[in-house]
């Protein structure tokens, strides 16, 4: 591979490289045996890296960072004119959304009109981003003929990335024949498998994707909601319900849908389909709902004004410190707003703020367990306070 396209004398340049998709997926690159360069604009990010150690956890990816760099396989960049530097180009930057959740595809494409002046034709640029239908095409148009332009959504589950990078089926679509052959050479060095589509397939598989498991857990959160009404232990009702009987295997437990990806790749969807995703926009206000039910069903109990409520777990999934769009926050200014003391604490998020989860089941007299930290099973709360135990993980018995 190496040479091949000017003799360039990286082979690839992940664009957003620092990110939580751009950096595992260099660091794994690089341990394939391919120079990478990774390009970004935090400097902050840009230091640690270079020492070896990763801004955010990343299981089994630290140990390839320290390895990688001793070999010189990996550099950072904070200079996009450096893009022009190898032959794979791989953007790997977010993609927002407004405040209406429609998606700023203007925004990403503006951002890759002014990258585009420093590529050239002889490089293959790859789209890791999660993009709205049709936004490759807007690019190529961008771009004129001759260059090559393919997608490779991403798909793995945050903080474990170095490993399923190397697990999971990578797809690939290009919108040229020749793209779509560089983009499988590229990621077959990585993966055991790579699975070609056209590009509207591949712009739908990751929507698809999230959108699904989005509706999932709002299923299982709806019927949460309705057996705490109904006085009834949802769990119990889960696990009834799954034991031998195959059909029901795969009802989820119930929990907080949130993070940078779920709800936003939802709307995208919704946005492309005309807003008539009626199931998506349903999911949206279940799981954008459960913080407010969990508020009012304490309301039917405590007068708030006089309660010291504790939120266990501030980062959108377990066992990662990642705060985005996590719905903890919401929970908390929610029962703020009503007028309770509230508690904040994380094994993993660092906020000079939060609490250790000791001094808040010690102190507050209502716990919630807002995510399922491996470091919250067993732990002891004492008598007396009121626990309520999204996921089961504490082994006391929720409400």
């Amino acid at each position: 591979m190496k040479g091949k396209g000017g003799g360039k004398p990286y082979d690839v340049v992940i664009v957003g490289g620092l990110g939580h998709v751009g950096l595992p997926l260099g660091i794994v690159f690089a341990d394939a045996g391919l120079k990478v360069l990774l390009q970004d604009i935090d400097k902050e990010k840009k230091a640690l890296v270079e020492k070896g150690v990763l801004p955010f956890i990343e299981y089994g990816a630290e140990p390839m960072l320290r390895r990688v760099l001793k070999a010189g396989s990996l550099k950072v960049t904070l200079d996009p004119a450096d893009v022009s530097e190898a032959r794979y180009v791989v953007i790997a930057i977010g993609t927002p959304v407004d405040e209406y959740l429609n998606p700023k595809t203007r925004q990403f494409l503006e951002f890759f009109s002014g990258l585009a002046r420093h590529l050239d034709k002889t490089q293959t640029i790859i789209v890791r981003s999660t993009v709205y239908p049709h936004t490759c095409r807007q690019m190529m148009k961008q771009l004129g003929g001759g260059w090559k332009l393919a997608y490779c959504p991403e798909r793995i589950v945050q903080g474990y990335a170095a490993k399923e990078l190397r697990q999971l089926p990578q797809i690939v679509a290009g919108m040229s024949t020749e793209a779509e052959n560089d983009a499988a050479e590229l990621f077959g060095r990585i993966s055991p498998k790579v699975l070609r589509a056209d590009m509207g397939e591949a712009e739908l598989v990751k929507l698809y994707s999230n959108a699904w498991r989005y509706i999932q857990f709002a299923v299982a959160n709806q019927f949460y909601m309705i057996a705490r009404g109904f006085g009834v232990d949802y769990d119990k009702v889960r696990a009834l319900m799954r034991e031998g009987y195959e059909r029901a295997a795969d009802v989820p437990g119930a929990g907080f849908a949130a993070g940078p990806c779920l709800l936003k790749d939802t709307m995208q969807l919704s946005a492309f389909s005309g807003n008539r995703f009626m199931l998506g926009h349903a999911a949206m206000l279940v799981n954008e709902g459960l913080p407010n039910f969990l508020v009012e069903d304490l309301r039917g109990r405590h007068d708030l004004e006089k309660t010291r409520v504790g939120v266990l777990g501030m980062s959108f999934k377990a066992d990662i410190d990642d705060i985005r769009d996590s719905l903890s926050y919401k929970l908390g200014k929610i029962l703020r707003f009503h007028g309770a003391d509230v508690y904040y604490s994380d094994e993993y998020a660092k906020d000079p703020t939060f609490v250790s989860k000791e001094k808040l089941v010690k102190e507050c007299d209502v716990i919630i367990v807002a995510v399922p930290h491996r470091a919250y099973r067993g732990l002891r709360i004492p008598a007396g306070k009121e626990v309520i135990d999204l996921w089961s993980v504490t082994g006391g018995t929720p409400r």
